[in-house]
């Protein structure tokens, strides 16, 4: 009977331990919209992120004159698209400015709506922040202080389920990473 009390004992501290670490399951509805599941980066700063609107797993925005998470506009995308509207090139003037005249690098998060396969979103994230900062060293930012991240639907900026809550979630966002 002992032999039994420590096997269920080991097996409910087993399933305790499994369930406080937490897993991540993409849903994958659709096969033509957006949503997916976040990329690994090799930037340092960068810690391992949660669940949606868990911000952890974002860059770490340093001191001395470096932007607050949200100073520049997050720059929105057509469904299913990665181009960039023209609509949203000043919000990207903005950002090669900033990263013209100061120090730090720069992540370039690629983000969509929760409609979607998690492989097709993660590259549609991913090709959305590579338009970003292509257009950026147009802009004349230096390519190598940059980064790209897709977080695919990781990380709604409004977790509704509506076409005006999608368009919100389809965007690109800059973070700066003080080095």
């Amino acid at each position: 009977m002992s032999q039994k009390l420590l096997a269920r004992t080991i097996l409910i501290g087993f399933i305790t331990a499994v369930m406080s670490t937490g897993c991540h399951h993409g849903n994958g509805a659709g096969a033509n919209g957006d949503g997916g599941t976040g990329s690994e980066s090799s930037v340092p700063g960068i810690r391992s992120g949660g669940g949606p609107g868990d911000l952890s797993g974002r860059p770490m925005v340093g001191t001395g004159g470096l932007p607050s998470e949200g100073q520049f506009a997050a720059v929105l995308f057509d469904y299913d698209s990665a181009r960039i509207r023209p609509s949203e090139e000043s919000k990207l003037e903005a950002v090669a400015a900033y990263l013209k005249a100061n120090p730090g690098k720069l992540v370039v998060e690629g983000h969509c709506d929760e409609r979607g396969t998690a492989e097709y979103n993660r590259a549609l994230g991913e090709r959305r922040a590579i338009a970003a900062r292509d257009e950026l060293v147009k802009l004349g930012a230096d390519t190598s202080r940059m980064t790209t991240i897709s977080y695919g639907k990781d990380r709604p900026a409004d977790p509704g389920h509506d076409e005006a809550t999608w368009a919100k979630n389809r965007r690109c966002e800059f973070v700066v990473v003080n080095q």
